[in-house]
């Protein structure tokens, strides 16, 4: 009889998952502190050191189980078959430059509104899975498909739906994931 193991298959994902976890987790034990001192974005102090931890660390809070639930199972199911494709490092850049973009911007334009939880890198890893099939001279019909459904649809939710939701983080992250998918197989095709 032989044994299954399991695999720490995807490093960035699953760590990404972890550290989101235990985010959540103390914030729910410290009634929110945590999740608003390290895990959310918001204007503050440029002098204060833990401002520039905010600009990365709201990727990792989420406001509630639902949230973080949202969030985790899209990257779950799309992040590890793009880690395998694009390989760890590559992951923990294309994360860090959808967070820092987000919290940027959402720092700069949107001063009384706090951000935070993994939409942004969610919608960037959805427009870079569609660039997986990237053919020099073509775009794929899916990366066109998607990012109009995605992208489309958070303009129109922006316009005319009132919601705690930032659409623009989500547009930006898939801006991100669109980039970087982009350049990342045209530097592959290059080499080949």
């Amino acid at each position: 009889m032989r044994r299954i193991k399991v695999s720490f298959n995807s490093p960035v994902i699953l760590t990404f998952t972890i550290i989101c976890l235990i985010s959540l987790a103390l914030g729910e034990v410290t009634e929110g502190k945590t999740t608003e001192m390290f895990f959310s974005v918001y204007r503050s102090s440029l002098a204060s050191p833990v401002t520039y931890v905010r600009f990365a660390g709201h990727v990792f809070g989420h406001a509630g189980w639902d949230h973080f639930l949202g969030n985790i199972m899209l990257i779950l199911v799309v992040g590890p078959l793009l880690e395998e494709k694009y390989g760890s490092s590559n992951m923990i850049f294309i994360i860090l430059s959808t967070a820092l973009v987000t919290g940027i911007v959402n720092f700069v334009f949107f001063p009384h509104i706090r951000l935070l939880g993994a939409s942004g890198v969610v919608f960037a890893l959805i427009l870079l899975s569609s660039f997986t099939s990237i053919k020099e001279g073509s775009i794929p019909l899916t990366f066109i498909l998607v990012a109009v459904i995605y992208i489309g649809e958070q303009i129109y939710a922006g316009l005319f739906i009132q919601s705690n939701v930032s659409n623009l983080t989500h547009i930006l992250g898939g801006l991100v994931g669109a980039g970087l998918g982009y350049v990342m197989n045209k530097h592959k095709m290059n080499r080949y």
